[in-house]
């Protein structure tokens, strides 16, 4: 009995002890299952994208699980958080296999598209390369057919090019506008040219001949040197010179129209235009330029004397200045010479001395005198004719210093010009010979200046000297006569009765 009860109290507490041992087995399995729940719940949110809809399943999972709650109210929220969390992934795998199929559908499509497009360019190539050899053989066959028919559409098109550049510069163009639209369109055609396109450029060809021989007066806009243009009537002449208002005029590429030139040519030019302007009929003089503009750009570019001059600078402008101040001079001295000569002149021929001319007071002296010796009236005469001939030798030295300075300061004004020639070819180089142009000017212009102003001094002092010697020499025979007259006069005792005439 003692032996039962023992067992019993044995068994007993076996049992208990198993009980006590299952009892926290389970209750540290609920525990890892519910720890176990709350891990997966936040991964399997973050599986989700971060999705909103997935967070708001998942939050009753991630509640805290209040410390109060027993074993099983904690087994059945981890139940219900499973239940949510497979609903979500039912529906996502729901969702992947509707779009693995929609993206397997659009695969398919594309697929399909390539395809096609693939068999539409096979297609397109195999036309191409069937059409080129249509258009080659369509080629040949046209040139075949064309013969001749290609050169003449090789000649019009020449012919209306050449044309058009010739209208394009006519002056005819000012009166017959509207001709370049036609040639423009005919030189740039890949068509063969029609009957009535060979018969306008047969017309244009003709119009252009007939009027280059005709004198033609019509009203026409005139481009001002302002820019304005002005409605006047025009002389056009031939397809050479235009004319309106006594000026000449050009004709402006650009615009096509025609336009004042801004500086006239010279007036022998300039003259003949008045002639034309009023004349209806019959021969005229007009100068016509065969250059057709050419000759008459020329003559206006050429600078005028004043401007020659101006190229000379400040040594040209003193080579005239001291050259016109000694040619004045001069010339007031070679009128001077002239008197007295023709003064002289008629003294020779004079009964009684003039004291007006120098051989006059030259006679004087020996009429004054009529007591003195041979020897004293000699040296009174000398002294006299000493003095008329320094007065009217007086200051010709200067015009022969100028006509010999002149040259030299052209000589100099030459060289100034080459030295700012080579200045500027340092500087900029012979590529442009017009920047060498002004120092180049200034060195010829000088030295013509120096070489027109000495050659007429040379001459003019030729003169006037040849003119003094003249009158002195005519003082010194007529002084000498008289000498001589009173050495007889004294060697015959006679004496001199009264004025001898020399």
């Amino acid at each position: 009995m003692i032996k039962r009860t023992v067992i019993k109290s044995t068994v007993i507490k076996s049992t208990v002890i198993k009980r006590e041992k299952a009892h926290r087995i389970s209750r540290g399995f609920l525990t890892a299952l519910a720890g176990a729940a709350l891990l997966a719940t936040p991964l399997g949110a973050l599986a989700q994208d971060g999705t909103a809809e997935t967070e708001a399943e998942a939050a009753p999972a991630r509640a805290v699980v209040p410390p109060g709650l027993t074993i099983d109210q904690l087994l059945e929220r981890v139940r219900e958080g499973w239940r949510a969390e497979r609903v979500v992934n039912e529906r996502r795998e729901k969702e992947f296999r509707g779009e693995r199929s929609r993206q397997k559908s659009l695969l398919a499509q594309a697929k399909a598209s390539l395809a096609a497009e693939e068999a539409r360019s096979d297609q397109l190539e195999e036309n191409f390369e069937q059409n080129e050899l249509k258009i080659a053989e369509q080629e040949e066959v046209l040139s075949q057919r064309l013969g001749t028919l290609g050169e003449l559409f090789g000649v019009v098109r020449q012919v209306s090019g050449d044309t058009r550049s010739h209208v394009e510069n006519s002056l005819i163009s000012a009166q017959y506008p509207g001709r370049l639209p036609f040639l423009d369109k005919l030189g740039q055609s890949k068509a063969l040219p029609a009957i009535a396109d060979l018969e306008g450029l047969w017309a244009i060809l003709l119009q252009e001949m007939n009027e280059s021989s005709k004198v033609a007066r019509f009203t026409t806009n005139v481009v001002k040197v302002s820019g304005e243009e002005q409605e006047q009537e025009v002389i056009r002449i031939g397809s050479f010179n235009a004319i309106s208002q006594g000026e000449y005029l050009k004709w402006i590429t650009d615009v096509g129209k025609l336009g004042e030139i801004g500086r006239e040519p010279a007036p022998k030019y300039v003259d003949t235009i008045s002639d034309l302007d009023s004349a209806d009929e019959g021969l005229v003089r007009f100068a016509v330029d065969p250059a057709r503009g050419a000759i008459l750009a020329l003559l206006v570019n050429t600078p005028e004397f004043r401007e020659r001059i101006a190229f000379g600078g400040s040594i040209g402008y003193a080579i005239i200045i001291l050259g016109s101040f000694t040619f004045l001079f001069g010339l007031v001295r070679l009128a001077y010479v002239s008197i007295v000569s023709r003064k002289v002149a008629v003294q020779k021929n004079a009964s009684a001395p003039d004291e007006a001319n120098p051989l006059g007071r030259v006679l004087k002296i020996y009429q004054s005198n009529p007591d003195l010796d041979t020897e004293t009236l000699e040296l009174k005469l000398e002294e006299q004719v000493l003095k008329e001939s320094a007065k009217i030798e007086s200051f010709l030295w200067l015009i022969k210093v100028v006509s010999a300075v002149a040259p030299l300061m052209g000589l100099l004004g030459t060289v100034t010009g080459m030295i700012n020639t080579f200045q500027i070819i340092t500087l900029f180089g012979t590529g442009d010979p017009k920047m060498m142009a002004s120092g180049i000017s200034e060195a010829l212009v000088t030295t013509m200046l120096g070489l027109l102003t000495a050659i007429p001094l040379v001459l003019m002092h030729a003169v006037i000297y040849s003119m003094a010697r003249g009158v002195t020499t005519v003082l010194e025979e007529q002084s000498t006569g008289l000498i001589a007259k009173q050495s007889e006069a004294e060697a015959a005792g006679t004496g001199r009765p009264g004025v001898d005439k020399a």
